[in-house]
């Protein structure tokens, strides 16, 4: 019997700084109820999609900092998402900034959760590639401190959950072949990735014309590669003056896009998945056991100044430009 897995994208509109989560949430809930109706069994939701996207503001008073992080999962706020999901038998993915006091120290991560369609958290990942800077530079148009106000997670892992093999990510980890990879050698058919990217990218403003074309690229070329459905959503449109891409979108094992959302406001957009379609890819083309020769990558490590090979041998590295 092939596996069918029906998947919502919740993509959100804007979030400006005075929304409180209250209305933010309800905008979700309805989101899960027209999922519902169009029969799906889960809905993905953006990354830190319960504030705006306060990484672009220098803020120093830690008191204010702490105003756009979740201390507890759920909580007031979010309760009447869980409630929902459980009424309505649907699951979710939810992305947010998660303050956590761990060993005695207050630590900062860029979460997301899945919910099961029975209202309870069954996995947890805590973003690992985090873009832009950590001190404030004046020069921007607006900041991008993520390395400021999260730390980096520990590493990438896979759920069995909604009757396949699931994997998380967030943002910036899509343009990475390694979160894709690692998630694929753990057998992954699908990963939820939540996102908020701005049209501009003030270290490179040439880029800006092609920030959705490289979204979707790093989705299908991750698909496709790993034999694995990928679902991105975004939190997109003009928020507090900064304009973000939309694009969100699903991408088949083949790296065909089969849903796309088509504005920058929230939308519900859904597709039907066979997770039994990734076997095509994983059990031909990409099929690591066969085909994959991780002997001959070269993997490199540092060890006290020196470049060392896998097996340890010292290597010589050339400068470039050499």
């Amino acid at each position: 019997m092939n596996r069918y897995l029906n998947v919502a994208m919740g993509q959100l509109g804007p979030i400006q700084r005075a929304d409180d989560r209250a209305s933010v949430v309800r905008r979700m809930c309805e989101m899960m109820r027209e999922a519902k109706a169009l029969g799906a069994h889960v809905i993905v939701y953006p990354e830190l999609a319960l504030t705006t996207f306060f990484p672009r503001w220098y803020i120093e008073d830690e008191h204010e900092l702490d105003a756009f992080y979740e201390t507890e999962m759920p909580n007031a706020e979010t309760l009447p998402l869980f409630a929902l999901a459980r009424e309505l038998g649907v699951g979710f993915y939810l992305g947010y900034a998660e303050l956590a006091i761990e060993a005695g120290r207050k630590r900062r991560f860029n979460t997301a959760i899945l919910v099961s369609g029975q209202g309870r958290i069954i996995a947890k990942y805590r973003k690992v590639h985090l873009p832009g800077h950590a001190e404030h530079e004046p020069w921007r148009r607006f900041q991008h401190l993520e390395k400021r106000y999260f730390e980096p997670g520990p590493g990438f892992g896979v759920t069995r959950a909604f009757g396949g093999v699931v994997g998380m990510a967030l943002c910036n980890d899509r343009r990475w072949a390694e979160t894709y990879r690692v998630l694929g050698l753990q057998g992954c058919e699908m990963t939820f990735i939540g996102y908020n990217t701005p049209v501009h990218n003030a270290p490179a403003p040439a880029h800006d014309d092609l920030s959705l074309f490289h979204n979707q690229l790093a989705l299908q070329a991750g698909a496709y590669q790993n034999g694995m459905w990928v679902v991105g959503v975004a939190k997109a449109g003009v928020e507090e003056g900064v304009d973000s891409i939309g694009g969100s979108c699903i991408v088949a094992p083949s790296g065909e896009v089969v849903s796309r959302c088509l504005t920058k406001d929230d939308e519900v957009m859904v597709a039907r998945c066979s997770l039994d379609w990734c076997a095509i890819y994983k059990r031909t083309t990409f099929d690591f056991d066969k085909h994959r020769q991780p002997h001959a990558y070269g993997l490199i490590v540092e060890r006290k100044g020196e470049t060392l090979a896998a097996d340890g041998t010292p290597l010589a590295v050339t400068a470039p430009g050499h």
